[in-house]
């Protein structure tokens, strides 16, 4: 394993740790890094919205058939 391919597997750790809590990184310097998981404020239900010429009437039509179990 290459000193990269190692580097990467220990941050990858570091990183997971993150996702639970906040870590801690000081240099020698005594300068304190804070390293946390930043949560997206997107909510999933936001999605684009598609340009179609299907009308209103179209849709709800295709709900009742999904519903009613016609094929």
């Amino acid at each position: 394993m290459s000193a990269d391919e190692a580097l990467r597997k220990r941050f990858s750790k570091v990183l997971d740790s993150a996702k639970k809590e906040e870590i801690l990184i000081k240099r020698r310097s005594g300068e304190v890094f804070s390293l946390v998981l930043k949560k997206s404020s997107a909510s999933p239900f936001d999605v684009s919205g598609i340009h179609c010429n299907a009308a209103t009437e179209d849709i709800l039509d295709a709900i009742r058939d999904s519903r009613s179990g016609r094929k």
